[in-house]
């Protein structure tokens, strides 16, 4: 079903859109938050109304959150959990304890919504978005340690399971090349092989070549021999004949 938006709404667009959406998401969010209403004839004609009255409610926001936004882009958080020897954590750090880390941080009340992150279920260090307005959406730092250990444990483990990837792809490459000098060894040697039976095949032509000379000239000396002595008995018929 189509909607006209009365106030920004993120990943679907402005107040003035006219947008298509599930009927579900429609009737049970964006209506009832007052986000949206059906897109009649009559409510369409107020889309400009609507958009003007958007942009100037929404570089209000901007700019009463601009400072927020400078204050949060790059604050680091931190977070202790339990979790098992690989770092997945037993259980996850969900958006809403995200959000309640941030809300306390800048005093703005930020909803879990607002923040753009799968829940963090690993060790180490994370970079997490914070929707403001649909116009600023400033990044934090997200550190997840385990418990009774420091901040600093988890990215030192991080970096030996970097160390770790980047080792066993040394490793790799290096059997891949060990693999293709291999495959060249062996194509070399087919080659060689490939050229030994024409070498072979040509010293049989050239034997069988000169095989071949001897017997034509032996052909050519008979043929000499036959017309000599069909010569010598033309000439003695002729003999014959005068007498």
């Amino acid at each position: 079903m189509k909607v006209l938006l009365l106030e920004d709404v993120y990943k679907l667009g402005r107040a003035g859109d006219v947008k298509k959406v599930a009927p579900g998401y429609a009737r049970n969010y964006l209506m009832p938050q007052g986000l949206a209403v059906l897109a009649t004839p009559g409510a369409v004609k107020q889309a400009d109304r609507i958009r003007k009255q958007g942009e100037i409610k929404r570089a209000r926001v901007n700019e009463e959150m601009g400072g927020v936004a400078e204050q949060l882009e790059g604050t680091l958080f931190t977070f202790a959990a339990r979790a098992s020897e690989t770092g997945r954590l037993y259980g996850s750090v969900n958006t809403q304890m995200l959000a309640e880390a941030v809300s306390e941080e800048i005093g703005v009340e930020i909803e879990a919504r607002q923040i753009e992150s799968q829940p963090l279920r690993e060790i180490g260090k994370h970079t997490v978005a914070v929707r403001l307005t649909v116009d600023l959406i400033p990044e934090v730092e997200v550190i997840v340690h385990r418990e009774g250990e420091p901040p600093s444990s988890a990215l030192e483990e991080e970096e030996q399971e970097a160390l770790k990837a980047e080792q066993a792809l040394e490793e790799l490459e290096g059997e891949e090349a060990v693999e293709g000098g291999e495959a060249a060894e062996g194509a070399e040697e087919t080659e060689a092989e490939a050229e030994l039976p024409a070498e072979e095949a040509e010293l049989d032509l050239e034997q069988a070549e000169e095989e071949q000379e001897p017997a034509e000239e032996e052909s050519e000396d008979k043929s000499e021999e036959e017309d000599a002595s069909a010569d010598q008995q033309d000439s003695a018929e002729e003999d014959q004949e005068t007498d």
